[in-house]
């Protein structure tokens, strides 16, 4: 078998400039490959009904061909099954040139740009074009009622071949409105510093005025309140609730009181910690509140005694009043723009996330379940509310009371075409992949963010040089990596600490990698990056470039 685009693209012609310029190599096994491209998977549908645009080119019957930009509502190219999408037609300057090309040639080319996100589908078609009055049904589907313009014909196209483009030499372009979204966060920031300039010129006005009034033996101010870190977004701990014996949830406010960057489910905070060592770093956590919430963000952190030291250091220092600069919120493990059914899935502490996807969706009116597994009903965060807000979506598994949850049992229940959201200890996440593999289920339709590590082999001990620094740490088998370097005094980036964020990255220089992360590609892998948050040296020592 061969891959459809090949077939059509590759003529004679173009295989002959291919050998003469050397890279008939490279798309030699496109001719012997099961991954034909003639049948659209889900990623290809979301991709093509998240556009708002495309090129089209058709050819005249004197050989020209006719390219055209064609343009609409995000979702204006359907698709209608997985051999055919199609698009209303709107009466645009009456020039009909696509339309007569058609007449003699079905035969179109359509390119379809991400610009932000650098990425490309080609389509390869045949074209019916079909009135109103052949079938009104089929016209009624493409057609958007709120887009008023007017709709001549329908477009049908039945796919012959696709491709995915390289993206070297994509420019990204932005729209209107996704400049706006990225910008909002810096306005609110400026609007934030001049309120806190402004506040701080007026304390500073009163408490000369007080001076000059107050007598000498006037009692002190209370101090005022600590802050730390040094991120773009400051935010003062509006309130602390005791959510388990070992889960505490913090409420965070701009300091102006103005409204926070707007964010989706999935999304994390970047927060300051001061490690009992004295070493300034952050943590990441996800925002477990509802994602339409623009007053407040919450997270919720687990006190973990054996930990690195982050989520004791919150828990021991975070006190309402404080004020924490922090990043800017972030999102690796966002809902899919679709209208699949969802499934959630939550272990311990990993409801964080999932509680704000299960928030989003029940605001959109989407079908999900989702499935929260806990040791007891004492240490299950937010699981008193989240029975009260889902109902019968909520199923709960209780180790206590014998109900564990069965990823393969869950699996085989699955609605068609569902996707599944999966956040927790890596075991859980490897449960689900693997009973996803076992059924044949795309690993498309499987996301995960991983909160905790498999510590149960925490590998051997080692030596990592410095080459930079000319010196060496020692790095114990129950310790990562990146913690050794912590405790030795060497600043590195962190954020996730699960191998799932690449904040970490480092540079190896010599010495072989255990790859435990699920952020890097092979490829970057195998030319010498890794993260020190979850891999560790196969021998006796590695070398960075730090």
């Amino acid at each position: 078998m061969s891959r459809a685009y090949s077939d059509i693209a590759f003529t004679p012609a173009v295989r002959a400039m291919q050998t003469r310029m050397g890279s008939r190599a490279n798309y030699a096994s496109l001719d012997v490959t099961d991954d034909r491209r003639d049948t659209l998977t889900e990623r290809e549908a979301e991709f093509i009904e998240a556009r708002d645009g495309f090129y089209q080119a058709t050819v005249s019957e004197t050989g020209w061909p006719y390219v055209q930009f064609r343009g609409g509502p995000a979702g204006f190219l359907k698709v209608l099954d997985a051999k055919t999408i199609g698009f209303a037609d709107f009466r645009g300057n009456v020039q009909y040139i696509s339309v007569g090309n058609l007449q003699n040639n079905d035969r179109i080319s359509i390119i379809l740009m991400d610009y932000p996100n650098q990425r490309r589908l080609k389509l390869l078609g045949r074209v019916r074009l079909v009135s109103e009055a052949e079938d009104p049904a089929l016209v009624a589907r493409l057609e958007l009622p709120s887009y008023r313009a007017r709709v001549e014909r329908a477009f049908v196209i039945t796919i012959e071949a696709y491709d995915w483009n390289c993206p070297q030499h994509i420019t990204p372009r932005f729209t209107e409105a996704e400049v706006q979204e990225a910008v909002a966060p810096l306005h609110a920031e400026i609007a934030s510093l001049k309120a806190e300039l402004g506040a701080a010129r007026q304390v500073a006005t009163q408490a000369a005025t007080q001076a000059a009034t107050e007598p000498a033996s006037a009692p002190q101010r209370a101090p005022k309140p600590q802050v730390l870190g040094s991120g773009p977004l400051p935010l003062r701990i509006t309130g602390v609730r005791q959510l388990t014996p070992r889960v505490r949830a913090y409420e965070l406010r701009t300091v102006d009181g103005g409204d926070l960057p707007a964010i989706r489910a999935g999304a994390h905070l970047d927060v300051p910690v001061t490690l009992p060592s004295g070493a300034h770093t952050s943590r990441r956590y996800s925002i477990s509140s509802n994602p339409t919430r623009r007053d407040a963000y919450e997270i919720a952190v687990l006190h973990e005694p054996a930990g690195t030291g982050g989520s004791a250091a919150i828990h021991a220092t975070l006190e309402l009043g404080m004020v924490l600069n922090c990043a800017l919120p972030g999102n690796d493990f966002a809902l899919a723009n679709s209208a699949v059914p969802v499934i959630l899935v939550a272990a311990g502490i990993g409801i964080t996330p999932i509680k704000a996807m299960a928030l989003e969706l029940l605001a959109q009116g989407r079908e999900f379940v989702l499935h929260y597994a806990y040791r007891s009903r004492s240490e299950a965060a937010y699981l008193d509310r989240l029975e009260r807000q889902l109902g019968e979506r909520l199923v709960s598994h209780d180790a206590s009371a014998n109900r564990k949850l069965d990823a393969a049992a869950l699996l085989r229940s699955a609605p068609a075409g569902s996707h599944l959201y999966v956040c927790g200890p890596a075991r859980l996440i490897d449960a689900v992949n693997e009973a996803a593999r076992q059924q044949g289920l795309s690993s498309e339709r499987v996301h995960h963010e991983a909160f905790t590590l498999d510590t149960a082999h925490p590998g051997h001990p080692f030596v990592v040089k410095l080459a930079k620094q000319n010196k060496a740490v020692n790095v114990p088998a129950n310790v990562s990596l990146l913690q050794a370097l912590e405790d030795a005094g060497v600043s590195v980036p962190s954020g996730c600490r699960t191998g799932t964020c690449g904040t970490c990255v480092v540079r190896v220089t010599a010495g072989k990698v255990i790859h435990q992360d699920s952020f890097l590609s092979p490829e970057q892998q195998a030319a010498g990056q890794m993260c020190p948050c979850v891999s560790r040296a196969q021998a006796d020592a590695l070398t960075l470039d730090l």
